[in-house]
């Protein structure tokens, strides 16, 4: 059985307001990208009161050149897809497909179990399965007076 790269941590690079300003002009055309990501694939989240299921769509990416990440509040989702070279005596005349690394960073509300995830790629699509830990209670402490 091969299996999905995972690596656990316990800090993200956190999105600052220059990550933003590139997020911004890299919506509006590709060649505005800052940084070497250059696409970012579709994601959907579904969240029950015990998993957070996630799926990301990835199409044309082999599942070698997948990394996912977790850490107790985020979950990383990285990789790169390849294209296959364009003939020598030819040119594009339209270029809508996009290559490149890529890179997803979704914060988490809740903490996850970092021990307690699976992943699955099939057709293009990574699934994700990630366990909730329990909300903790408040608890009053009672203060002594000695």
């Amino acid at each position: 059985m091969d299996y999905i790269k995972i690596r656990f941590t316990n800090d993200f690079d956190d999105s600052g307001p220059g990550r933003s300003m590139s997020e911004l002009f890299q919506s509006m055309s590709p060649m505005f990208a800052f940084s070497k990501t250059t696409w970012k694939p579709q994601l959907d989240i579904y969240e029950t009161s015990e998993k957070i299921y996630v799926t990301a769509e990835i199409p044309g990416v082999e599942k070698e050149d997948l990394e996912l990440e977790v850490s107790p509040r985020a979950i990383r989702i990285s990789g790169k897809r390849t294209g296959a070279p364009p003939a020598a005596n030819g040119r594009y005349r339209l270029a809508e497909i996009q290559y490149g690394p890529f890179e997803r960073i979704l914060h988490l509300k809740t903490p996850v179990d970092t021990e307690n995830i699976t992943a699955k790629y099939k057709n293009g699509f990574l699934y994700v399965e990630i366990t909730k830990l329990p909300h903790r209670t408040r608890q009053n402490i009672p203060i002594n007076t000695e």
